[in-house]
Parts: C-alpha cells; sequence; structure tokens
C-alpha cells in the first residue's frame, strides 16, 4: 500500500488564490463550476507530469499540464475551496485509450488496464459526475480527428465506445472522453491518496517507474504534435456522435 497526504490541498495558498480569481464575478455554483471547468481543461494542459499520480493539486497547478487523476485532484482542490462540494471517483481504465499518446514500446511492458480518477460534484443536493476536463479544447479536437480516421472507438485518449465524447462543461451522461474505456469502478472517495494507499489501486512496479519520466517525455511530445495538427480547429465542439 501506499501512504500519501492529502493530495486535493484546497488550503494551499496558490489553490485558494486561484479558486477565488475565477469564482469572483460568479454568484451560482454552476456558473463557478464553469469557470472552473475551464481553467482547468484548457489551462492546464492535457499531459504526463513529472512524478506519477502522487501529485498534490497545488503542484498540479504550478506544473499547467495534467492527465485524468491529476486533473482530478486539481478540480476537487478549486471547487472546494470554492466552497462547493466535489470529490474523486476511481476505477480502473482501459491502456488502450492511450494509444498515440504514450510511444509504441510502452505497451510492451504496460498492464492491460491502468487507475483512472473522473470527479463528482454535488449540485442541488446530487453527485454528478464530469471528465470532459481531461483533455484541453485544442488537443481534444485534433485527436478526435485522429480518431475518426483511425475508425477505432478509443485512442489519442478519447473514447467513442458508448457512442459518444464530449470536451464540453456537462454532468451525467451528456458526453464523457474517457468513461466508454472504464473497465471497473472502484467507487468514490474523500481524496485520491485514500485511493492511493488502497488494495484496489494499481501502482507501476519498479520498472516502470524507472521508465515513466521517459514516456512522460515522448508522451509530451506525441501530444504536443497532436494538439498541432489542423483537425484542432474544426472539430472540437459539443457531444458529437460516433458515424
Amino acid at each position: 500500500m501506499m501512504s500519501t497526504a492529502r493530495l486535493s490541498d484546497a488550503h494551499h495558498p496558490s489553490i485558494q488564490e486561484k479558486a477565488a480569481s475565477l469564482t469572483a464575478a460568479r454568484e451560482s455554483t454552476v456558473d463557478k463550476l464553469e469557470s472552473i471547468f475551464h481553467f482547468v481543461r484548457d489551462e492546464i494542459k492535457f499531459g504526463f507530469t513529472p512524478k506519477w499520480d502522487v501529485v498534490r493539486a497545488s503542484e498540479v497547478l504550478r506544473y499547467g499540464i495534467g492527465y485524468c487523476n491529476t486533473k482530478a485532484t486539481l478540480f476537487v482542490a478549486l471547487c472546494r475551496a470554492a466552497g462547493i462540494s466535489a470529490r474523486p471517483h476511481c476505477g480502473m481504465i482501459s491502456i488502450d485509450i492511450m494509444r498515440g499518446v504514450f510511444p509504441s514500446i510502452a505497451f510492451l511492458f504496460l498492464p492491460n488496464a491502468g487507475s483512472h480518477t473522473w470527479t463528482e460534484v454535488q449540485i442541488e443536493g446530487e453527485w454528478k459526475p464530469i471528465d470532459s476536463y481531461i483533455n484541453d479544447k485544442a488537443f481534444y479536437g485534433a485527436a478526435l480527428g485522429k480518431l475518426r480516421v483511425s475508425g477505432k472507438p478509443l485512442g489519442y485518449s478519447v473514447s467513442f465506445i458508448d457512442g459518444k465524447s464530449s470536451c464540453e462543461f456537462n454532468f451525467g451522461e451528456k458526453g464523457f472522453v474517457h468513461m466508454g474505456a472504464v473497465l471497473e469502478d472502484h467507487g468514490a472517495w474523500e481524496d485520491l491518496s485514500q485511493y492511493l494507499a488502497s488494495d484496489k489501486y494499481v501502482s507501476m512496479d519498479s520498472l516502470q517507474l524507472i521508465f515513466y519520466p521517459m514516456i512522460a517525455k515522448l508522451s509530451n511530445r506525441n501530444i504536443k504534435r497532436i494538439r498541432s495538427g489542423k483537425a484542432g480547429a474544426r472539430t472540437a465542439g459539443p457531444v458529437l456522435e460516433r458515424a
């Protein structure tokens, strides 16, 4: 088991300051959430942090990049700092969703599934899931174009397994980025650190941890190439049904 401190460090000065600036002109919970959402989606670019999973929200804010687990940690922290109830929801996801992002060699020693996190936010007394902040809009549009051309149901950090996908601000079943590739549901947690310390979490082995920095660097290079593609300007938008 892995023992970690709270990762959604909502009381950190940088998180408090950012949450305040994002929500200062917003009155309703939904308006505040929308501002936080667009910041996490687009200002924290999709990419892999120097450390894997055990990354505090304040660190994600400093890095300016994140993936599903680290962006969820930040999203939860910003919501809580703004007085909005939020929590991470964890599970296992097919690693095939990262084909086209991870270098091909990585799949030789990665498992078929990896740990995954999305966010639940309490709105009018009901917990509602969201994950469409994971890919920044520019990357999502270009990745979606590549996935359509490939004819595959998932890859490039996008899933079409459930027939739809979205990078827009929405809750519930209106369109997810990754949910169609989720294989196991491990439930909601107070903080991602609790999940990482549980027997449900599948951590990297020593060899994978050694190679992670190289994989992260190569993956981030692939992400930048995809983001700069011509498809980025024309395919991003609301919920899109698979053709």
